[in-house]
């Protein structure tokens, strides 16, 4: 079995060796057929602290790490000009 993988932008650097990244998805309502944008935020594993906020990552799942962190930088997609 293949670990899960997700592509979302870095809102939140700010902790040491984790970054959380929002992943959209679209759905749509299982009574109205309009297609949603749902927003789930991950904490994951950023071990040389490479990522700033706006990067567009890949995450991959993993082993815990600690409470939270189910996941971990697989490859930052596209970096951010800020």
């Amino acid at each position: 079995m293949a670990a899960k993988e997700r592509v979302g932008l870095v809102v939140s650097n700010k902790m040491d060796k984790t970054v959380v990244v929002a992943v959209e998805s679209r759905v749509q309502h299982p009574k109205y057929g309009k297609i949603m944008v749902r927003t789930k935020r991950y904490k994951a594993h950023d071990e040389e602290n490479k990522c700033k906020e706006g990067d567009r990552v890949r995450i991959s799942e993993t082993r815990p790490i600690s409470r939270h962190k189910r996941w971990t930088v697989a490859d930052i997609l596209s970096s951010s000009e800020i």
